[in-house]
């Protein structure tokens, strides 16, 4: 199958974008809340400094989150668990299903057949995302399923709250486990027919998205990382799952368009709950709905004021 996927959308450029900064909570917190990416005139150069010196003065103790009792912490589901081992490092991340149900069964299917085992990222753009998935490792394959329906945008009802919610315009964002969110008002539902409101991923630094070519129905294999926020992408690609740990090694990816040989691979994708028990890493994640990450959420939200958005919090991650 010869499909150009995502080859064709113009991303922000780093010469011109400058960005804002946001805490990591803690060393064992996962490295979400870098910079913030945003159109102006600023070199990178000044927003990465401005972006060190931020996060030096706002970093919050783990200690303080880790003191909380049980009902604070979750352990995913095995089964919605990757295990990518790079060249350049171990990422773990987390699938969605409620978010994007075929595009999560399509990507566990073809991580349990060894698919993705020794795929390059071939397209890395440094402010942007990483781009991987291609048997062909040049953005024109993918695998011999079919090409999967868009699933930008999900139905979400009473049993699916949005954690932390917070007003945007009519909306509310805010999280679905790691995944960031957002959503037609919830007092809507009462006016629908199926009692539910339109809801999407939001693209901040982690995510995971599924590649795809003009047409937004041919999704097929590839995927990308997001590096930094781009929201540019919210409900024209389908966001199906977060990283936990490991935003550091995507950063850590060689970049180019193509990259350059020798490309950065994939050397294995595993299901967590494939791996053996003495190789299975143990993770616990901190619950959005709780308390503490309430507390974590009203403090980021004191100190950005405004401009305020769910890209900004790290939710702490342990992994064992």
């Amino acid at each position: 199958m010869a499909t150009p996927l995502f080859g064709r959308m113009a991303p922000i450029r780093p010469e011109s974008c400058a960005s804002t900064s946001a805490a990591l909570v803690g060393e064992a917190a996962s490295f979400y809340a870098r910079p913030r990416l945003f159109c102006s005139g600023n070199s990178m150069k000044l927003a990465m400094t401005a972006a060190a010196l931020a996060l030096a003065a706002t970093t919050v103790s783990f200690g303080a989150a880790s003191a909380q009792t049980a009902s604070d912490w979750r352990t995913p589901d095995p089964n919605n668990v990757i295990v990518v081992e790079t060249n350049k490092g171990r990422i773990i991340a987390e699938l969605y299903p409620q978010a994007a149900p075929n595009h999560v069964e399509r990507v566990r299917g073809l991580v349990k057949s060894g698919f993705y085992d020794n795929l390059t990222f071939f397209r890395v753009i440094s402010d942007f995302m990483a781009q991987t998935g291609d048997p062909q490792n040049t953005g024109m394959g993918g695998s011999d399923q079919p090409n999967l329906a868009a699933e930008f945008t999900f139905r979400r009802g009473a049993d699916t709250p949005v954690a932390q919610s917070y007003k945007v315009g009519s909306n509310e964002a805010g999280w679905i486990g790691v995944l960031p969110v957002s959503s037609q008002n919830s007092a809507l539902a009462v006016m629908t027919a199926d009692r539910k409101v339109a809801t999407w991923g939001n693209f901040c630094p982690g995510v995971l998205g599924m590649a795809r070519a003009g047409d937004p129905d041919s999704a097929n294999s590839q995927f990308f990382f997001m590096r930094q926020t781009n929201a540019s992408l919210d409900k024209t690609y389908t966001a199906f799952g977060r990283v936990l740990q490991g935003v550091d090694v995507v950063r850590n990816i060689k970049t180019g368009e193509p990259v350059p040989d020798p490309q950065d691979k994939m050397l294995s994708v595993k299901l967590l709950a494939d791996l053996p028990a003495d190789k299975r890493p143990s993770i616990q994640v901190m619950n959005t709905g709780s308390a503490t990450f309430k507390a974590l959420v009203a403090k980021r939200q004191a100190e950005l004021g405004g401009s305020f958005t769910n890209c900004d919090v790290d939710i702490p991650v342990q992994v064992k």
